[in-house]
């Protein structure tokens, strides 16, 4: 008969312990050889692509996700909008009907209507980006000059842009303007959310709270909210024309941030300069 032990089972010599280190002095905890662990969560290294459902921390996919919404949904309406101004389609009834209940002429929808004239939203720009890119400068930042610089091109893409569609539409006036045509998409609407978008990306980074960026962010919407609220109220563009403008102007901004994003995380990837001179 075999030997039967009524106490716990003892230890013999040459066998691994459960939980301690390998034979061969590997360290791990799991093993008894100097192999990598073979568990499902040993050793797994990240996605590279941060897809969802990899170790986390997971920045890429999802943010990458987001984007291409805000540049994909806002160029589908945009061209839905403009296929329907070019052929006189049914939403541009409901927009003569929507423009009837809205038009009301008075003197604050025409001050409204004034905060996207070029008068006005190019000099606020000019300061913020003077501002913004003395500032980086002051801190060192390499390519100090790159946002500003990248603001004021996208707001040299306006003219650029709206001009030639107003020629290709040439949609006609409200039935308070003067006979013509030119007037889709609204190019007060574009200013306005060009100027005061990229002068919004340039002074967020400068904000020391949560609470300031999202101030700042709101005042932007606010803004723009009313010069297409008071070009509609006072008659000078119909809420198509307006809404047209947005979906083109969410576009660019949306590009400046990728192209933005995309420069900032090339500078901090790169090699830091050395500050030290020679001895």
């Amino acid at each position: 008969m075999g030997d039967i032990r009524t106490g716990p089972p003892q230890l013999r010599p040459g066998r691994a312990f459960a939980h301690t280190t390998g034979a061969s002095g590997s360290g791990s905890p799991h093993r008894s050889d100097s192999r990598p662990p073979q568990t499902p969560r040993g050793g797994r290294p990240s996605d590279p692509t941060g897809r969802p459902g990899t170790t986390p921390p997971v920045p890429g996919r999802p943010a990458f996700l987001s984007s291409s919404l805000l540049l994909g949904l806002p160029a589908l309406l945009f061209a839905l909008i403009t296929w329907q101004v070019v052929v006189d389609g049914p939403l541009l009834r409901v927009d003569r009907r929507l423009s009837r209940v809205l038009v009301h002429p008075d003197r604050a929808s025409e001050l409204l209507a004034e905060l996207g004239s070029v008068q006005i939203a190019l000099p606020v720009l000019a300061a913020v980006l003077v501002y913004a890119a003395r500032r980086a400068r002051r801190s060192g930042t390499d390519h100090w000059w790159l946002p500003a610089a990248s603001s004021a091109a996208v707001m040299a893409l306006v003219p650029a842009l709206v001009v030639p569609l107003k020629e290709l539409t040439a949609r006609g006036g409200t039935p308070v303007m003067p006979p013509g045509t030119g007037y889709y998409p609204s190019g007060h609407t574009a200013t306005a959310a060009v100027a005061y978008g990229c002068a919004t990306l340039l002074l967020l980074p400068l904000q020391r709270s949560a609470a300031a960026r999202r101030a700042l962010i709101a005042g932007c919407a606010a803004v723009n909210a009313g010069v297409g609220f008071g070009l509609v109220r006072r008659g000078y563009h119909w809420p198509l024309d307006v809404v047209a403008s947005w979906c083109l102007c969410t576009v660019l901004i949306a590009l400046l941030c990728r192209f933005l994003s995309r420069s900032s995380c090339r500078r901090s990837a790169g090699t830091p300069r050395s500050r030290t001179g020679p001895s």
